[in-house]
């Protein structure tokens, strides 16, 4: 299995979701950790410095299998209302998941700034979903490295865009699923919204095997589209 060195062997990780902390934070380790089989989140919490970054390699990982995604036909009748693009409108769709004013929001300035920049080099990615009035609607964003896709945060907006999220999670899957075997879509946890349209839990030791198989696998066609 691929490794990093910051991040150390995985079987030295402890046998918990957060398996370390940082005041660095910069695009190179997030790639690092992507590479490894982490992810980072701000830990936001009152006895650690403003600048605390978690790093989380989940015990039981979230994936949304390619060849299992379930579409219900509620949701194929709401994709019709939608067009679908990739990278086209990284920044509003990253601030829309940032938006302070949404529950449990985690993603801060210092987050909005590294995959920015992610995406500036061309490894994080967005994907939107427009009303036919072209308004975004929803969207999400995430990093890709070979055949590997990390999913970071979705959004909708609540007034004209029902199931717009679940679009672009679609749009994003039909990208992936271009014919290469062994494509990964990381969800990192499996929320009941995930679980809805076919996500399921793997062991970490799992995961980490699919990972390595599909970074040696040749990326999709990413761009505006």
């Amino acid at each position: 299995m691929r490794l990093s060195g910051v991040f150390g062997p995985w079987r030295e990780w402890p046998d918990q979701d957060l398996i370390a902390l940082s005041s660095e934070f910069d695009a190179d380790l997030v790639a690092e950790a992507y590479l490894a089989g982490a992810f980072p989140m701000p830990l936001h919490d009152a006895g650690l410095p403003p600048d605390a970054m978690g790093w989380w390699s989940p015990v039981h990982r979230g994936i949304l299998p390619l060849d299992d995604v379930r579409v219900t036909r509620s949701l194929r009748q709401s994709a019709k209302r939608y067009s679908v693009t990739v990278d086209a409108a990284f920044d509003e769709v990253i601030a829309r998941c940032a938006d302070p004013s949404r529950p449990l929001g985690w993603i801060d300035e210092a987050v909005v700034g590294v995959y920015t920049e992610l995406h500036r080099l061309g490894v994080a990615h967005s994907v939107e979903a427009w009303t036919p009035a072209g308004d975004l609607a929803g969207g999400l964003y995430g990093v890709g490295f070979g055949g590997l896709f990390a999913g970071e945060s979705m959004f909708h907006d609540p007034v004209i865009g029902r199931d717009a999220s679940k679009v672009a999670l679609l749009g994003l899957c039909e990208v992936l699923d271009d014919g290469v075997d062994g494509r990964l879509l990381d969800v990192q946890w499996v929320t009941g919204h995930l679980a809805s349209l076919g996500a399921v839990e793997v062991d970490r030791v799992d995961y980490l095997r699919l990972l390595a198989d599909a970074l040696d696998l040749p990326a999709p066609a990413w761009g505006a589209g």
